[in-house]
């Protein structure tokens, strides 16, 4: 059989070093998003006027809701080309990637098409002010029109993550993100088309984004390049990407759903607590990016082992992600405790916000390392194929289990701690039960490998 060359084989040489050089160009991706969205609320948060904010501001559900779904789907597409690879199988990889691209195409057309429609109802339900609904409708019937864009970029970084190249990904969002930057610019101050004007540069940069991963997809000589003649639809492929993707997908956007009744917690307290939770909340992504670099690789490093047998490495895989993420965590979140006033005082200048934010950050900074075991287990989980179950547990143990805390436990100490600590709890749940999963996973895939070679 051929051999396939991928820009990094993970199938052999020192695991530490491989998986911290793969994560580095990944970290740096996910955090140059997140500074490229602080960008857009700046713009228009100081140009176009606190309603031109606010209206975009409460599409950030929805938002996130999209996205997670289509980051999910991607992290399937992710595993199986990874396997394909790591098996050698050029059969394999070319049939997985190019299903994947017609599947991400349709699956980015239907969501952006149904959240058109729907926009406004889901506005409505979601309670938006009636002063804002008009332009968080503006602003998502522009954004979701570039949703399939979206979808192509998660499929193209999922592939080329899968072959070990997470460098080009990093380039083509630093050239999407300032083009965004500087059209948000133009088309706020210079053009004063507000809401509007945010929602058409990110629709262009998004769609800059899928262009340039599909001409690097195109140009590729590799088995894993694209090509117009083998755009085909196989069945058994598309399955198994949907059987891994969907899950993935649908755990991202239940957590948002969940994560809105915990902010219905923080909306019971006065202003200046809200204010400072908003303020606070700006770690997470900070955080949790950085973290979810290390998911993707043990992803793609177990996927690619499982794919040559090499148990010894798919587990060991799993651990140095684990352990990566968790110092991460344990790192980042420590440096927040540290200088929680510093870092709140980027949002705000009112001492009683800071004050209200301190207990948000005190409390999340000493838990974010706790996720680690629940999100790196999931995507080790993934790694060896497994998605319906991994998400099952996730929604109990995160989604459910936060909701009843919130009506229960929440609702009868009645303070902001009782409120915060159900994330470290909730994580510390599910990671037991995620953790004790994969054991039993791992286990029957070893003596799988095994029967194979005896």
């Amino acid at each position: 059989m051929a051999v396939i060359r991928s820009t990094r084989d993970m199938t052999q040489g020192r695991l530490g070093k491989q998986i911290l050089l793969f994560s580095v160009p990944l970290i740096l991706s996910n955090l140059l998003q997140v500074f490229f969205n602080m960008a857009d609320i700046a713009v228009v948060g100081r140009f176009a006027g606190a309603a031109a904010l606010g209206s975009v501001g409460s599409t950030a559900t929805l938002v996130t809701l999209f996205t997670g779904f289509l980051m999910g789907v991607g992290g399937g597409i992710n595993v199986l080309v990874a396997r394909a690879i790591g098996a050698r199988d050029r059969d394999g990889v070319r049939e997985y990637v190019h299903t994947a691209a017609l599947l991400s195409l349709l699956i980015g057309v239907a969501l952006g098409a149904l959240g058109i429609v729907f926009t406004r109802p889901v506005l409505e339900l979601l309670g938006t002010k009636a002063e804002l609904i008009d332009g968080a409708a503006l602003y998502l019937h522009i954004y979701l029109l570039g949703v399939p864009a979206i979808s192509i970029y998660n499929f193209g970084h999922a592939v080329l993550s899968a072959a070990g190249d997470t460098r080009r990904p990093l380039l083509y969002l630093s050239i999407s993100g300032a083009v965004n930057v500087l059209l948000n610019v133009l088309l706020v101050v210079g053009f004063h088309l507000d809401v509007a004007g945010v929602a058409i540069a990110s629709v262009v940069s998004l769609y800059l984004s899928a262009g340039l991963i599909l001409a690097a997809l195109f140009s590729e000589t590799e088995t894993y390049a694209l090509r117009l003649s083998h755009l085909r639809m196989n069945g058994r492929k598309a399955r198994a990407l949907l059987a891994l993707g969907i899950p993935g997908g649908l755990q991202n956007a239940i957590f948002a759903i969940a994560n809105l009744f915990v902010q219905a917690g923080v909306n019971t307290f006065d202003a200046v607590v809200v204010e400072g939770n908003s303020a606070a909340m700006n770690s997470d992504p900070l955080v949790y990016d950085v973290m979810a670099a290390f998911y993707t690789a043990c992803a793609s490093f177990m996927g690619q082992n499982l794919g040559a047998k090499k148990k010894d490495r798919i587990l060991r895989s799993y651990l140095i992600a684990l352990a990566y993420s968790f110092g991460a965590g344990l790192l980042m979140g420590g440096t927040l405790v540290l200088f929680g006033r510093q870092f709140l005082s980027l949002f705000t200048t009112e001492a009683a916000v800071i004050e209200a934010g301190l207990g948000r950050l005190t409390v999340m900074g000493l838990s974010y390392c706790i996720s680690a075991l629940m999100d790196c287990t999931i995507a080790a989980s993934r790694g060896l194929g497994k998605g319906f179950w991994p998400t099952v547990i996730v929604i109990l143990g995160s989604c459910v289990f936060r909701v009843i805390w919130i009506y229960t436990i929440f609702a009868w100490m009645g303070t902001m701690e009782s409120l915060y600590l159900l994330y470290a709890c909730s994580w510390s749940l599910t990671g037991i039960a995620e953790i004790a999963y994969f054991a039993y996973v791992y286990r029957k895939t070893v003596r799988q490998l095994d029967a194979v070679r005896v």
